[in-house]
């Protein structure tokens, strides 16, 4: 008999058994196996298979994609509620953080569509100053460069200018320049309000702000920066600011509304985007920038290039002393005016100046209206002005000489205007020295090619410039006037034609006859 101790042992997992199993398996799998085809036979098989699969998981992704979209939502946005305490707070001092950091890149849309007009820019609220590039569409005759303060604006138009607009040049052109009054409240005119507007140099109280005169719409991104969206009242600034209708609360607070801005404010109170509407309804968009934030150069009817004022050293004050018997000693000048008066009227001039004689003669003309140009003459008996017509193209040539004689001069022993005041300032600056006490130095410039400084003399209600060269010639008298303007006179020494001096007249003789 065979016992337990003689019979083969296995390993686990082996034996008869493990074996039995093993064929059984393998014979199973033998039963299931195909012969693999050759590879020519086999492609066009496993690409009909790929399609069929390929085919199949895009009808379920279909089906799948249009039942998502006819089920799909939008998910709920938060919805507007009252400011909180810290949002009230911000939105009130948002201004007042606009003005601090003095300056910044502006983006402006105004309008939609074939309408939209462009700006690109800086602002300066210290100064204050815009000076933007304007484009777009909708532009018109506002194509151009533009500088402008809460009260005047100047433009240098040029229609043939591309419509996309870009950053104005940070020196600006020096001619071309003109005094422009568009319509109040809307297009370039409205946009310049609100850019102004958008600072302040006093918070304003956030308490009214936080009892329902203010509202939160979201939180957004500008930048890269988060930002919550804030909706109330742009408050008007300045000359320029028109009150805005508003209704109000029980409590006696301004009530926001659906037609109030939007505010863009991250969490240092700063200003990154405005939305709202002008008085007409035009919607307008303003884009702060403040990396991009250099100094605006003003152009010379604005004031020119910014200096740095102080008190004259006593070189300078001996130079502006002497200036009277300086241009006394020379044979006179001839001159070229420069004068933007009253709202929208752009004055060029040329003519000549006696300061020996006391004489001044010009010829001045209105850019925009033809035809027709003014002599005006001053002496020591007073002020003359005639109306004579000109040719067309031409604005203001120089006047005839000798001045036509006739009855249609208007004379008058005071200055009728503003050009009347600054033709008789640069005449008597030949009599008698400016004010040096009352002087300070603005800055260094140049002129015809000469280094000069330019000295400001306030005298009485009246501000002069003296722009002096080394020698001590004046090159330039500027004359600022009650709208903020500079208006230029400009002189070059040189030999005058006859007949601008009339001659003097004999004195009688005392003798007898023999």
């Amino acid at each position: 008999m065979e016992t337990s101790s003689d019979r083969p042992r296995h390993p686990p997992g082996t034996g008869p058994g493990r074996r039995r199993a093993g064929r059984q398996h393998r014979t199973a799998r033998r039963s299931v196996t195909v012969v693999a085809p050759t590879a020519e036979e086999s492609a066009p098989g496993r690409r009909r298979t790929t399609m069929v699969v390929l085919g199949v998981v895009a009808a379920t992704s279909a089906a799948a994609l249009v039942a998502g979209l006819l089920s799909w939502s939008p998910a709920p946005a938060a919805p507007a509620r009252a400011l909180t305490a810290d949002e009230a707070e911000r939105l009130a001092a948002v201004r007042v953080s606009t003005y601090r950091d003095v300056r910044a890149g502006v983006r402006v849309a105004v309008g939609t569509g074939a309408g939209r007009t462009d700006l690109v820019g800086w602002v300066d609220w210290s100064r204050p100053l815009a000076y933007l590039d304007v484009g777009g569409p909708g532009a018109g005759q506002d194509r151009g460069l533009v500088q402008a303060t809460p009260s005047v604006l100047v433009q240098r138009p040029d229609p043939r200018a591309i419509v996309t607009p870009a950053r104005p040049p940070l020196v600006p052109p020096g001619d071309r320049w003109r005094l422009r009054n568009p319509p109040p409240g809307r297009g370039l005119a409205g946009a310049l309000d609100v850019l102004f507007a958008l600072a302040a140099d006093r918070a304003e109280p956030a308490e009214p702000l936080h009892a329902g005169g203010g509202r939160w719409l979201g939180r957004n991104t500008v930048g890269g920066d988060p930002v919550d969206v804030l909706q109330a009242a742009l408050r008007p600034t300045g000359p320029t600011g028109r009150p805005a209708d508003r209704t109000t609360a029980p409590t006696g607070h301004p009530v926001a509304g659906d037609a109030d801005p939007r505010w863009w404010v991250d969490r240092d109170a700063r200003l990154r985007r405005w939305a709202g509407r002008l008085a007409d309804g035009t919607p307008i968009t303003v884009e702060l920038d403040r990396v991009d934030r250099p100094t605006p150069w003003p152009v010379d009817a604005l004031g020119g290039r910014p200096g740095l004022p102080r008190a004259l050293t006593d070189e300078e004050a001996a130079r502006l002393g002497r200036l009277a018997t300086r241009l006394r000693a020379g044979t006179g000048a001839a001159v070229t005016v420069t004068a933007p008066l009253g709202s929208a009227a752009n004055l060029r001039g040329a003519g000549w100046l006696s300061w020996s004689a006391g004489v001044a003669y010009l010829s001045v003309a209105e850019l925009d209206t033809l035809g027709r140009r003014t002599l005006l003459r001053r002496d020591r008996s007073g002020f003359a002005r005639t109306d004579v017509p000109v040719g067309p193209g031409t604005t203001a040539p120089a006047p005839p000489v000798p001045p036509p004689a006739g009855t249609g001069w208007r004379t008058g022993s005071q200055p009728a205007d503003h050009l009347d005041v600054l033709v008789d300032a640069a005449v008597r600056a030949g009599g008698q020295p400016p004010g040096v006490g009352a002087a300070v130095r603005v800055r260094g410039d140049r002129r015809a090619n000469r280094a000069v400084d330019v000295f400001e003399v306030r005298q009485q209600s009246l501000r002069l410039r003296y722009w002096l060269d080394r020698a001590g010639f004046l090159h330039r008298l500027e004359l600022r006037t009650p709208a903020g303007l500079w208006a230029q006179l400009d002189l070059s020494p040189g030999p005058l034609p006859a007949g601008i001096v009339p001659p003097r007249r004999k004195a009688p003789s005392t003798s007898r006859p023999h």
